[in-house]
């Protein structure tokens, strides 16, 4: 395992709620392989120091509010931003990357990801995309693996390798999606079923360009599916083992 300073280095995970993530997130991470510690950090806690940590994971939660990709933007009707998860998570992704630190964004940490590096985001995927509410937004964390839909991943990225698979059944719970891509990234996963025909569809996960960098975003909640013995299980718990791996090499890639 990596260590840093003679420590043994930690995973940061970044969230709004402390309790769901000792439920959800942390024994993902478990199920992945993770033999080491992770500090939690909510709103409220003292900002994180990156010294000593190995790798951040930023989970899912509310809405990101609009000025932090376009200050004329107006907050949708719909929206429930968490200003103080902005405020706080955006910094620390810049913070991590310059580090070339292993980040793995789920959900609302898959957008967060794209905002922080210079991207922007669809407030609210019915209206934009002319879909059902029903689509992307169903049940909570506590409801249960409900597999909603199928993503699609490109065949040559490193996701595909990462989760062993280039199809995947997932659950859905968010109304943001990505738009405009952030400098750096690429989207590497899609929902082919919601389509804009100015932007194409539905971004479902995003990876760095360089491949030095271990750095991933998906719009699903792997932490709900590890769980699962089928194919939509074995991904979510390649995704958890493959980011235990890269912090524990140091961040490397597979």
């Amino acid at each position: 395992m990596m260590t840093v300073e003679g420590r043994v280095s930690s995973i940061l995970v970044a969230c709004g709620n402390r309790s769901g993530v000792e439920r959800h997130y942390l024994p993902a991470l478990v199920a992945g392989g993770w033999p080491g510690p992770c500090q939690v950090v909510e709103p409220g806690d003292p900002l994180p120091d990156l010294d000593g940590v190995g790798g951040v994971l930023v989970a899912g939660g509310l809405d990101i509010h609009p000025r932090r990709w376009d200050a004329s933007e107006p907050l949708h009707a719909s929206a429930e931003p968490a200003e103080d998860r902005d405020a706080r998570e955006i910094p620390l992704v810049r913070e991590a990357w310059r580090r070339n630190l292993p980040v793995l964004g789920i959900c609302r940490g898959h957008q967060i990801l794209n905002v922080a590096l210079g991207g922007s985001m669809i407030q609210h995927v019915p209206e934009y995309y002319g879909c059902s509410v029903e689509r992307h937004q169903f049940g909570r964390s506590d409801d249960g693996p409900d597999l909603r839909h199928r993503v699609v991943v490109a065949p040559a990225s490193r996701l595909a390798r990462v989760l062993g698979t280039r199809e995947v059944l997932v659950n859905s719970r968010h109304h943001q999606a990505v738009k405009a891509l952030a400098p750096g990234l690429r989207a590497v996963a899609w929902h082919l079923d919601t389509v804009n025909p100015l932007t194409g569809p539905l971004v479902e996960a995003l990876e760095a360009e360089d491949p030095g960098r271990w750095v991933y975003g998906v719009q699903w909640h792997p932490e709900n599916l590890v769980g699962l013995d089928q194919p939509a299980g074995e991904a979510a718990r390649a995704l958890f083992r493959a980011f235990a791996m890269a912090v524990s090499r140091g961040g490397t890639r597979p």
